[in-house]
């Protein structure tokens, strides 16, 4: 039986507390920590959970625990983190994995050191039809790829940086790119890998009680090809996808083929190339299922690598490339000039106090509010895609 303990105990942990719940013969939880008296306390009795309840992640660290699920805002991810792992116990987690780079490594370290495991969360890859574009690009069917559109376009309301951790630099550690896009820009550095050179612009269109940015367009050089990158959380709709333009096909997520097939003079027929999507259909029928999505499933998987003792299929080093595309970003945006990757130990965004010494601060936090009511989205989808 593994004991899980919960650091953090706002809106996002009530999906691990879910997923964990799925399996009650293989784990348990038997801690629950949050800074707010009483938080803890309510979530405990609303899941109606055997747990101690703590107000200092301290207070768990000598305790019979074998996995500490950080769940808090993510200026504390890190020191959390690296203080679970030196304790002796196993660590997961939430996006994004630190606020800069020294930190990512800061937590790997203490990984090596401690000999335990590490995930990060990055529940879009448990999703049916995002493993299914993954395996599609692997495939090689579609051919290389040239283009990549990443849309992670998301709608939060004026409100939604009143919460006191939201907003800021020094709480939040960046505004929609970290904290948003960090879902699709894993997907597309664990599709694409590491990019050369990063080029980005960083704005606030619609929230004066932030300092970070809402909207941020940027492109990402590959070799032989392009992904512009746009995050936002000023989109009605939330129409979010992946496009991989590719030589043979254009393969997506939300899942959709075509291959345009090309006339003499190079225009493209009115009808696409029916052979290739029929062949993409074969291809995944042929797949195995995907027992179970999102944060269930990769927490299901955390688990199975604590009892096989195998690696998760998340690891701290995914939770490092999504944080050093994200960290070019800012460097680009901040200095409006194109940042080549790697980002070494002495570039200046590669500590906390760095970016937070570099970025704009676009307006001053107004309000800060202890908790607000309502219900988390993760993202606009349908369950029923390929």
């Amino acid at each position: 039986m593994i004991r899980v303990a919960i650091v953090g105990t706002g809106g996002i942990s009530h999906a691990h507390i879910k997923a964990y719940m799925q399996f009650p013969e293989r784990c348990k939880i038997v801690a629950l920590v949050d800074i707010i008296p009483g938080k803890a306390q309510q979530v405990k009795e609303q899941y109606g959970l055997d747990a101690e309840v703590f107000l200092d992640h301290h207070e768990i660290l000598e305790k019979d625990i074998d996995l500490v699920d950080v769940c808090t805002p993510p200026f504390v991810h890190a020191e959390i983190s690296i203080n679970a792992l030196r304790s002796g116990k196993n660590v997961v987690c939430e996006k994004p994995m630190a606020a800069s780079l020294e930190e990512c490594d800061a937590m790997l370290k203490a990984r090596d050191e401690s000999g335990k495991k590490l995930s990060i969360i990055a529940q879009n890859r448990f999703r049916l039809p995002v493993r299914n574009l993954k395996a599609l690009l692997d495939n090689g069917m579609a051919g290389k790829v040239r283009h990549v559109t990443v849309n992670s376009l998301w709608f939060r309301g004026h409100s939604y940086y009143d919460l006191w951790w939201r907003g800021t630099w020094e709480k939040e550690g960046g505004g929609c790119t970290l904290n948003h896009a960090v879902h699709h820009i894993d997907m597309l550095g664990w599709m694409m890998g590491t990019p050369e050179k990063v080029t980005s612009v960083l704005a606030n269109t619609g929230h004066d009680n932030a300092e970070v940015e809402d909207l941020s367009v940027s492109i990402a050089e590959y070799p032989g090809a392009l992904a512009v990158v746009t995050a936002s959380v000023v989109d009605h709709g939330e129409d979010q996808a992946l496009i991989f333009q590719c030589e043979k096909a254009k393969i997506a997520f939300p899942y959709s083929v075509f291959a345009s097939q090309p006339q003499p003079n190079g225009f493209p027929l009115a009808e696409p190339d029916e052979s290739f999507a029929k062949q993409a259909e074969e291809f995944l029928a042929s797949l195995p299922p995907v027992p179970y999505e999102m944060h269930t499933g990769q927490l299901e998987n955390v688990l199975h690598a604590l009892e096989t003792d195998s690696a998760p299929a998340i690891t701290g080093e995914d939770g490092r490339r999504t944080i050093e595309l994200i960290t070019a970003i800012y460097k680009a945006g901040s200095s409006h000039q194109a940042v080549t990757l790697p980002i070494p130990p002495e570039d200046p965004f590669y500590t906390v106090e760095g970016i937070r010494g570099a970025v704009p601060h676009f307006y001053e936090k107004t309000t800060s509010v202890e908790s607000q009511d309502g219900s988390l989205s993760f993202g606009n989808f349908k369950k029923g895609e390929k």
